[in-house]
């Protein structure tokens, strides 16, 4: 299925450029040069695998396993010959928040797509990340990865989401939350996992439901 275009900071379409030396040539009205975001218009299966071949070796989390009633809503990739960051959403229900969005992107330094999902206004995480202890941690593999609250107090919508941010891979990883309240799932330490190579069972995961808004 056809993937539209985007700049990774912010929702605007590209034009063409010259290519650059990671195989992008795309022009933001705002932002200038920029390596190219590509997401679905409805997040289906096979979009997925699409976002999943152009990523390559690069990690796309999800919180895994997945609950039950809970679907892949929205996913996407930035960059062309060389991937530089991937974003999935998983949207469900808690008894406590009601409809949540939980966004995990990991992202090379300076893509700024994880700042677009935070609603903040730096590129990357910011000078929080490693002040004191982290305020929760995720599993990727068998590593506990820390996580900081993200300052979203300059943001529009500050209360919204809750944002937490850290490293895993040599790479920034962001979980972002809505409601601000869905931060409380986190407590039990989710697990994070890679889903570029598990195979079959992607055919079993839920997929669609209303975009968010990101």
């Amino acid at each position: 299925m056809p993937l539209r275009t985007e700049c990774p900071r912010c929702p605007a379409p590209l034009g063409e450029s010259a290519v650059d030396a990671h195989g992008d040539g795309w022009i933001c009205p705002e932002h200038g040069p920029t390596p190219v975001l590509r997401r679905p218009d409805q997040a289906t299966y096979d979009g997925f695998v699409e976002v999943l071949s152009a990523a390559g070796d690069f990690p796309t989390y999800l919180p895994w396993p997945m609950s039950p009633g809970w679907t892949v809503s929205d996913f996407a990739v930035v960059g062309e010959r060389d991937a530089l960051a991937t974003m999935t959403c998983s949207s469900g229900t808690s008894a406590l928040d009601g409809p949540v969005d939980v966004f995990v992107v990991s992202e090379e330094s300076g893509t700024g797509l994880g700042a677009r999902c935070a609603g903040t206004t730096h590129l990357d995480a910011g000078p929080e990340i490693g002040l004191g202890p982290p305020m929760v941690r995720v599993r990727i593999g068998s590593q506990p990865v820390p996580l900081w609250a993200v300052s979203t107090a300059t943001s529009d919508g500050e209360l919204d989401r809750s944002v937490v941010a850290g490293e895993a891979g040599g790479r920034w990883l962001w979980v972002v939350l809505r409601p601000a309240s869905a931060i409380l799932l986190l407590r039990d330490e989710w697990i994070l996992r890679d889903v570029s190579g598990i195979g079959p069972p992607l055919v079993e995961m839920a997929f669609g439901g209303p975009s968010p808004l990101w």
